[in-house]
């Protein structure tokens, strides 16, 4: 089996990584309720999708 010869360095491990790291999801505040939710996606808060009840609370 392969080993490295050397270790690999923080800074080599680090700029490999740059991408590996969390990302916050696309919010936008719904229409009717102004709760923040997912873009494209029923709002939880009214039920409302696109101007209409979906989900009937």
């Amino acid at each position: 089996m392969a080993v490295p010869f050397r270790r690999t360095s923080t800074t080599k491990k680090n700029k490999r990584r740059t991408h590996f790291k969390l990302e916050v999801p696309g919010m936008v505040a719904c229409p009717n309720c102004g709760e923040m939710k997912l873009a494209h996606r029923v709002c939880k808060e009214c039920g409302t999708y696109k101007g209409k009840e979906v989900v009937s609370k």
